[in-house]
């Protein structure tokens, strides 16, 4: 009785260790910052060219949903932005192969400008499909520049 009660003890500490190595590896990634939220990410954009827009009206932001919904049935929903404290960042990569995946992180801020980095990361899958992805990223609303940077 005791050999069960100390290997079910030994189980329950293993798999608490795991788990805080898993949240710890997420946040180093970037992802997890709070001033940016990813809203969608997708394979289609529309544009074989990489590309970053910046969005801080609605009226913008329904003409570029309109340019990706046209060959989408339904189409993408259009988020609910509060423009008057949030702006979006539009982010394509341009044409690449399925096998890669893009993220945003915050690289370095200043007083007059933002700095992100978008890294394509390979995947473990084999695939020669061509892609053109993109995300839409949600920001606090600010005056600085915004730089985009890309690493292949």
């Amino acid at each position: 009785m005791r050999y069960l009660f100390i290997f079910i003890l030994l189980i329950l500490n293993s798999c608490k260790g795991q788990k805080e190595v898993t949240t710890n590896k997420e946040k180093s990634v970037g992802e997890n910052d709070d001033r940016i939220t990813l809203l969608v990410q997708d394979n289609y954009s529309g544009s074989d060219i990489p590309e970053s827009i910046i969005i801080k009206d609605a009226k913008s932001l329904k003409s570029f949903y309109s340019k990706i919904n046209r060959t989408r049935k339904p189409g993408l929903p259009v988020p609910e932005i509060d423009f008057t404290q949030e702006m979006i960042l539009v982010y394509s990569s341009g044409k690449m192969t399925s096998n890669k995946k893009m993220e945003l992180t915050f690289k370095d801020e200043t007083i007059d400008q933002l700095v992100l980095e978008i890294e394509i990361k390979k995947l473990d899958v084999d695939s020669n499909t061509f892609i053109n992805p993109f995300g839409v990223y949600k920001l606090p609303l600010i005056k600085k520049k915004i730089i985009v940077k890309s690493f292949k």
